[in-house]
C-alpha cells in the first residue's frame, strides 16, 4: 500500500474515534436527546440541599425515566432549592407522592426518584410535591461517622482512667 492510502485510512479512523468521544461526551452530559418533549405537566418540587443535581437530569420512577429536571432555582423566601419538574402525560401520581434524590453510576450522576403514595387524587401540572427527601451528603456522613468514633473513643478513655487495679472488675 503507499503512503498516500495509509494516510487516508489513519485519518478515517481518528474521524470514528473523535466522533465516537463527541457522542460519549453527549451521552455523559445528558444531552443525547436532542427531541422536544412538550407534551406533559410541570411539577415544583422544594429540598433542603440537592447534592449535584443538574437540569436535565432524568426523573424516575421504579427505574423507568418519566421525565426530565427542566429548571433549579433557589428560593429566597424558604431558602430552599426549588426544582420544577417535566413529566410525561402517560405517567400520573398521586398527591403523596415523595421525591428523593438519589445518585446512580460511577461518575454520580444524580436524578430525581418518585415514589408514588396511595392517594386517589393526582397531581396536576403546576402543583407542588410536598414530599422529599434531599440529597445525601457523604461528606456530612462520614464527619458525623469521625465524631462519634472520637467521642466513644474519649468517653471510653475516661471510665478507665480513676482504675488503678487493673485485675479489677475482671471475674475468673
Amino acid at each position: 500500500m503507499n503512503k498516500r492510502a495509509i494516510d487516508i485510512w489513519v485519518g478515517f479512523f481518528v474521524a470514528i474515534g473523535v466522533a465516537a468521544l463527541f457522542f460519549l461526551a453527549l451521552k455523559v452530559g445528558n444531552l443525547l436527546n436532542f427531541k422536544e418533549e412538550r407534551n406533559g405537566y410541570e411539577l415544583m418540587v422544594k429540598f433542603d440541599n440537592i447534592g449535584n443535581l443538574k437540569p436535565r437530569a432524568p426523573v424516575k420512577s421504579a427505574g423507568v425515566v418519566v421525565g426530565r429536571v427542566e429548571k433549579i432555582r433557589l428560593d429566597p423566601q424558604t431558602f430552599q432549592a426549588s426544582v420544577r419538574i417535566h413529566l410525561e402525560n402517560q405517567y400520573q401520581f398521586p398527591r403523596d407522592t415523595i421525591a428523593t434524590i438519589f445518585t446512580s453510576g460511577l461518575l454520580g450522576e444524580q436524578f430525581v426518584g418518585l415514589e408514588a403514595g396511595g392517594d386517589t387524587e393526582m397531581l396536576k401540572d403546576e402543583q407542588e410535591i410536598k414530599k422529599a427527601q434531599s440529597a445525601i451528603q457523604i461528606e456530612k456522613l462520614i464527619s458525623q461517622f469521625m465524631f462519634n468514633q472520637a467521642q466513644s473513643g474519649a468517653s471510653a478513655g475516661a471510665g478507665n482512667a480513676g482504675n488503678t487495679n487493673p485485675s479489677a472488675g475482671v471475674k475468673p
